[in-house]
């Protein structure tokens, strides 16, 4: 296995338990495997105060159940035909030759960074928990006084959290329209929103330059002026890492990821990939790149069946994903009313808001719900929710819906559960699927 994060050890694990006699070796070139990169903005931000808890499976413990890891290893080159791959050992410097028969490149991905100079005193990117344990060592030695977020996604956000916490002033900024491109902008305004009222300045259709300043940074040059910032944060998206993959003909799909098929084989014999580095099956586009760890664990998953002689397949993704942004939760699944236009498909969507617990009991507050549907099918093509508790887990309702293939007014009739710490008699779910029932 080539990448020992999500994809590469789950495939590795998998491999090992269903044949025992399988010699599973894992490469990777950060200090760490089996990490989890959800966790790293909550390490910066205080919340998790031991790095080490970030890692859910050590070398040590991988070697138990028989798989060697190789941390501080990374694959130079790949000979397909000769069956070898050529490792550099990043501490001692040198170079050997491994031997391999069966592959899974699971090399991840790598960060945008749109500008020269990121590496600049102040600037970080957060991918690794290197990079998070370096953020966090720096802020009380440096106390910096304003940071600069650039870009508006799941991790830009939650890093933006983290400085609010840290009480860093802090200023996000978005080259798009909205934050979070994968919700509809209804739904974009309340993430403003909440940041706005923690202090923090939001700037969209701003497109950074340059930095200014170097060693330390003194801020960033965007098309609309110059914003002050002693701390910048890089985190505007993710490419797959296909560097390997593509020098030894991997078929690259068209987000250029790996292109593999549903048992996560690519066009080579033999080799497999999985997670950031590949394209994703999505259960309602044709071609998808979803760089979560909970598609990337899956892949991994399927992946380590196969290179063990199994004919297990990947059944798809629908991007199903939960997010915190100071007081707010923000989660969504399938497909956003924008995504769905820009498939072809007719939809339509209705935003609705109500209480999360019943009106009389205390401690609710509202929800807003939008639940997007084609029209005249009335096929049930995704939701997003926004709120202050409850949100997380109902989304995976919808999920669970589209699965299943529902339409939107069956699923406006589910039996939902109803107690008023927890529901009002019509959950907020049911009353959206209702509207957009009624507007198909």
């Amino acid at each position: 296995m080539v990448g020992g994060v999500a994809a590469g050890l789950s495939a590795a694990a998998r491999a090992k338990r269903i044949d025992p006699g399988l010699d599973v070796t894992v490469f990777e070139r950060t200090h760490h495997c089996a990490y989890t990169s959800c966790g790293l903005p909550y390490y910066v931000g205080g919340v998790i105060t031991d790095a080490d808890r970030l890692v859910m499976r050590t070398p040590a413990a991988m070697a138990q159940a028989g798989v060697r890891v190789h941390t501080r290893h990374e694959v130079r080159d790949i000979d397909l035909r000769a069956g070898q791959l050529t490792v550099d050992d990043l501490d001692s410097g040198r170079e050997r030759a491994e031997p391999f028969d069966r592959l899974v490149v699971a090399t991840g991905a790598r960060p945008i960074v749109p500008f020269a100079g990121a590496d600049a005193e102040g600037v970080f990117v957060l991918r690794t928990v290197e990079d998070a344990e370096a953020i966090a060592a720096w802020l009380p030695v440096h106390r910096p006084n304003h940071g600069v977020i650039i870009g508006g996604g799941y991790i830009a956000l939650e890093m933006a959290e983290a400085l609010i916490s840290r009480g860093v002033h802090t200023t996000v900024i978005e080259r798009e329209a909205q934050l979070l491109s994968v919700v509809d902008a209804d739904m974009a305004g309340a993430i403003e929103r909440e940041l706005a009222a923690h202090g923090a300045t939001v700037l969209t259709n701003t497109t950074v330059l340059a930095l200014t300043g170097v060693d330390p940074v003194r801020g960033v040059e965007t098309d609309h002026g110059t914003i002050a910032g002693d701390l910048v944060i890089v985190a505007a998206g993710v490419r797959p890492e296909t560097g390997l993959a593509d020098s030894i003909g991997v078929k690259l799909g068209p987000h250029h990821g790996a292109a593999v098929d549903e048992q996560m084989a690519t066009n080579l014999a033999n080799v497999w990939a999985a997670g950031d580095c590949c394209e994703t099956r999505h259960l309602m586009l044709e071609s998808a790149y979803v760089p979560l760890g909970t598609t990337a664990n899956k892949q991994g998953r399927i992946a380590g069946a196969n290179v063990a002689g199994g004919a297990e397949r990947f059944r798809g993704v629908l991007g199903t994903s939960a997010l915190k942004v100071c007081d707010l939760e923000v989660a969504r699944t399938g497909l956003s009313a924008r995504q769905a236009t820009e498939a072809g498909l007719d939809a339509v969507a209705e935003t609705i808001t109500h209480v999360s617990r019943a009106a009389y009991y205390p401690g609710g507050s509202p929800m807003s719900v939008r639940v997007v549907a084609e029209r005249r099918s009335g096929r049930l093509l995704g939701a997003q929710l926004v709120g202050r508790e409850g949100v997380a887990k109902r989304v995976d309702v919808v999920a669970a819906a589209l699965h299943a293939n529902m339409d939107v007014e069956t699923f406006s009739t589910l039996d939902l559960s109803y107690a008023p710490p927890y529901a009002p008699v019509w959950d907020p779910l049911l009353i959206a699927a209702r509207a957009t029932a009624g507007a198909a």
